[in-house]
């Protein structure tokens, strides 16, 4: 039988737009047959529904705007019913005396579309070419917003500013004097003539810098930074996590790094750094970058857009991924775009020569995992009252095998084994993307989740100390004011721009330490045997990664990251291979125990956690440890800051060589010009 939740959700997304529907469908019937109790309740309800939609289904608005049926249409159609009612109902009521009110409510229309139409022109004003953070934007005469329910929210605005409007008309309704109606139409056609007068004196003014001296700015700010090696990333918003990875490892290169984005929405996504971030959503702003000091990109992932910065001839490109895995994303044919692939060790090698996608093993650089860092090593069983196990499946993935993830076969067997035992805390970590395919993935993991909370109610224990939660309070305190931008409720984009100037000297370091702080007290202030679901962005994953110890997983890049401790791991087996096939397809798996989708070997694989002897799989993670993320001398930052110098000079090479091939075909004279120096030229 189905499960009940998933309906109920259903049922409430469309109880709004039904209570619309219904209540504007009474509400003309009211209209005709005059019934004044009807009409003053339909129109509540008309109210009612536009502001459910409005606030917690914008996706419904959006499609109604799309069939014509957008919230002015909608409030005029219901203002509009509810006068001719009003105008209908018994008693000795004239036509004439009500014209006034006909023509102050169209007024009010005229005056909300004008307002609307300023927005607009105040938004494109306000929206520049590009956008940058930790760069100094002061240049740019950048103004603070106006209310976002002036320039960007139309129909919360409607809405708002019509309540006096219909309240007047309800009023006049029940006792048949038009004043009521004349002050309520006054009211709010007061309102939208502030709004527009405010949104005119934001035009009036000297606003933003031009879109052709944004990019004048931004040109020079990039001859003054000079910047050699950057990262570019493109993606969708729930994707910033595999460009927030390699945040530290780009800040750890020499030449001045630079990130590189297409999303105007990324910009807020990316993690607390200290790097410029730049966002160049055209592709002629890409192709300026042929004249910049730019030498190399790495590539976290693959996009539609990524080809786009591809055909700049003077940059070279190295594919890094943002994870590496048995699974066939990890060498994917797009890969040999790239003038290089930078891959963690001889497994990843050994996997593009067999995938034969045409990356040639001389463009395959082994660096390691630069942000493993931080990942403690093995230390031995656990030796306190529970073992933590770290369950972290991966998502569905696009294909629709059913050997991507185990969250839809296996995970609730899983959880329930794990939960069944007395001395298991379970730190529950879902991919981020979990459900965004396959709508079974969603609610098993929602299943999942309410398991494990059934499971902290039936496990009262001893709190930690009263202090905890204020030390862990005063912490989060701390790191949030190092990494979030105190941005006003109504601030746009080209606000944050200025708003996220250059950083204080020194706030990356204070990062790094009060994360390292908060994590402390975060595993401090939690019960001892609590079951934890961890889908915020803290505790990171590397933090639960040492937290753990015993991780259960899928093929994904998890597990090869985890490695780095060589502390024991699982992977659940639910593609219906045999337990040998299953190890000889996939090569992370030769050091882990395989799950069935029953979870029947977990009771086993506990038992050898624990059991200081019992563990015989520790030889083969250290050997797999090597072949996956290459030898630890030197270490995978001096590997991967060797790689980029490398590539830089390559960078150098190809650009001497263009220079030469084209210098031939130059004339004399504009070759002495452009051998003199710029001084020299100027005079």
């Amino acid at each position: 039988m189905p499960p009940l939740l998933p309906h109920l959700r259903s049922a409430a997304k469309a109880l709004p737009l039904g209570l619309l529907v219904v209540a504007l469908t009474v509400q003309a019937a009211a209209a005709v047959e005059p019934h004044l109790v009807l009409l003053i309740v339909a129109t509540a309800a008309v109210l009612c529904a536009e502001a459910a939609l409005h606030r917690w289904l914008p996706g419904q608005v959006t499609l109604l705007a799309r069939v014509r049926a957008d919230t002015m249409v909608r409030r005029l159609a219901c203002d509009l019913l509810l006068l001719v009612g009003m105008i209908r109902m018994p008693g000795t009521r004239s036509e004439a005396v009500y014209l006034p009110l006909v023509l102050g409510l169209l007024l009010f229309y005229a005056l909300h579309l004008a307002t609307h139409a300023a927005a607009i022109r105040v938004r494109q004003s306000r929206t520049l070419p590009l956008l940058t953070r930790n760069i100094d934007a002061s240049a740019l005469r950048i103004t603070p917003a106006p209310r976002a329910l002036l320039a960007r929210h139309h129909g919360p605005r409607l809405i708002l500013f019509g309540l006096p409007l219909t309240a007047g008309l309800l009023v006049t309704a029940t006792n048949d004097r038009p004043q009521y109606a004349a002050a309520g139409i006054a009211v709010s056609a007061g309102l939208a003539a502030v709004s527009l007068g405010t949104l005119a004196r934001c035009l009036l003014r000297r606003g933003p810098a031009t879109p052709d001296e944004v990019q004048e700015w931004f040109d020079a700010w990039l001859a003054d930074y000079r910047p050699t090696v950057g990262m570019y990333f493109s993606g969708g918003a729930s994707s910033a996590y595999q460009a927030n990875m390699w945040l530290d490892a780009l800040a750890s290169l020499d030449g001045r790094p630079v990130i590189l984005l297409r999303e105007r929405f990324m910009m807020q996504r990316i993690g607390a750094t200290d790097l410029p971030v730049v966002c160049l959503p055209k592709v002629s702003q890409l192709l300026r970058l042929e004249q910049s000091s730019l030498k190399m990109l790495i590539h976290p992932a693959n996009s539609g857009k990524t080809s786009q910065v591809l055909r700049v001839p003077t940059i070279k490109h190295a594919f890094v991924n943002h994870g590496e895995s048995d699974k066939l994303s990890s060498c994917n044919p797009y890969a040999k775009a790239y003038d290089e692939v930078w891959v963690a060790g001889p497994a990843a090698r050994e996997r593009y020569a067999l995938a034969d996608v045409g990356v040639r093993d001389g463009d395959v650089v082994e660096i390691g995992r630069p942000q493993l860092a931080p990942i403690a090593p093995y230390a031995g069983p656990p030796t306190g009252p529970y073992t933590t196990v770290l369950y972290a499946p991966t998502w569905e993935g696009w294909d629709g095998n059913p050997g991507n993830t185990s969250v839809v076969l296996a995970g609730e067997n899983i959880v329930r084994e794990l939960l069944a035992d007395p001395g298991v805390r379970l730190l529950y970590k879902p991919h981020p993307m979990t459900g965004s395919v396959d709508p079974r993935a969603g609610a098993a993991d929602a299943r999942i989740q309410e398991l494990i909370h059934a499971a902290n109610r039936a496990r009262p224990g001893p709190r930690p100390a009263p202090g905890a939660a204020a030390e862990l309070a005063r912490r989060t305190a701390e790191l949030d004011a190092l990494t979030a931008s105190a941005f006003r409720p109504d601030a746009d984009d080209a606000e944050r721009m200025l708003a996220q100037g250059t950083p204080e000297p020194g706030r990356a370091a204070a990062v790094d330490a009060a994360t390292a702080a908060w994590e402390a007290a975060h595993w401090a202030s939690l019960p001892e045997g609590e079951h934890q679901i961890v889908t915020a962005d803290r505790p990171a994953l590397y933090a639960c990664f040492n937290a753990a110890d015993l991780l259960i997983s899928d093929v994904s890049s998890v597990v090869s990251d985890y490695l780095a401790g060589e502390k024991p791991y699982a992977v659940a087996n639910t593609g219906g291979l045999s337990d040998a096939e299953f190890r000889e397809a996939f090569p992370t798996v030769s050091a882990a125990t395989v799950l069935t989708p029953d979870a029947a070997g977990v009771p086993a694989l506990l038992a050898s956690v624990r059991d200081p002897g019992g563990d015989g799989l520790a030889p083969a993670r250290a050997d797999l440890k090597l072949r996956l993320l290459g030898p630890s001398d030197p270490p995978s930052a001096v590997r991967f800051a060797d790689a980029a110098r490398e590539l830089c000079r390559a960078a150098d090479t190809h650009r001497r060589r263009m220079e030469e091939r084209l210098l031939p075909g130059v004339p004399a004279q504009r070759r002495a010009e452009a051998a003199q120096p710029a001084r020299e030229r100027e005079l």
